[in-house]
């Protein structure tokens, strides 16, 4: 290629370098040197060159075939997966049935081991049912003791204090005292709030008694400015009105 280059160098210099012709825009050239050094140009052309010509020339060809080639892999290959969806869909529907195969199989035994736990949970709940129900038996047997022990106990207690009779006659002086006690406080207490509610009442009659002779002297008042007559005895009357 280093030569292609030169020759072409150089036949570029040999044209620039040729002797026009006149009155036109051609020159005259050596025509030995431009044939020797298109030779060298020639023979210097890599054979890749000559190759991809012939590749151009037969690129119909070669696309011909190769479309050829293209069709014939894209038949294969959709022949191909066609048979690998066959396969495929055979294997999906022995999965499928083999799944639920399986899943029937689960739910059977599934289905034993509720039952089965279903009757171990009845059994124990009859037993703790059983177990409680005697043990609530027992509670009641053993709160009926108790009870009546504690009725015995007390009725013996009773009988002991009502046989001390010292006992109750202190009681009862001592229950009399209070009560009499009870009835002197309440007397006094009694007393107390009447003298309180007596003085309120004797103190609100006295202030009464003092807005009435005010309104009456108002009246009185009023009634010599505006000249009414009526004389005494009217004035008495009103006064006892009031």
């Amino acid at each position: 290629m280093y030569r292609v280059f030169e020759a072409l160098d150089e036949l570029v210099q040999t044209v620039e370098q040729a002797y026009g012709v006149p009155m036109t825009s051609n020159c005259m050239v050596p025509r030995n040197h431009v044939l020797a050094l298109l030779d060298d140009i020639r023979n210097a052309l890599p054979v890749e060159v000559d190759d991809a010509q012939d590749v151009l020339d037969k690129q119909d060809e070669i696309l011909r075939g190769a479309q050829e080639r293209a069709d014939t892999l894209i038949g294969d290959a959709e022949d191909e997966a066609q048979r690998i969806m066959a396969d495929v869909h055979n294997q999906t529907e022995s999965m499928l049935s083999d799944a639920e195969a399986r899943s029937t199989q689960l739910v059977s035994d599934a289905e034993d081991t509720a039952d089965r736990t279903v009757d171990r949970a009845r059994a124990d709940a009859d037993s703790t049912v059983s177990s409680a129900r005697a043990e609530a038996d027992r509670l009641i047997e053993d709160g009926n003791a108790h009870y009546q022990r504690s009725v015995d106990e007390g009725l013996a207690q009773q009988q002991r204090l009502i046989s001390d009779s010292e006992v109750v006659r202190r009681s009862e002086e001592e229950a009399h005292r209070l009560v009499e006690q009870a009835h002197s406080e309440s007397s006094r207490l009694r007393a107390e709030c009447d003298d309180f509610v007596d003085a309120k009442l004797a103190e609100f009659e006295e202030s009464l008694s003092s807005v009435l002779r005010t309104i009456s002297s108002d009246r009185s008042a009023l009634r010599r400015g505006a000249g009414i007559s009526g004389g005494p005895s009217r004035r008495r009357r009103d006064e006892q009105d009031y």
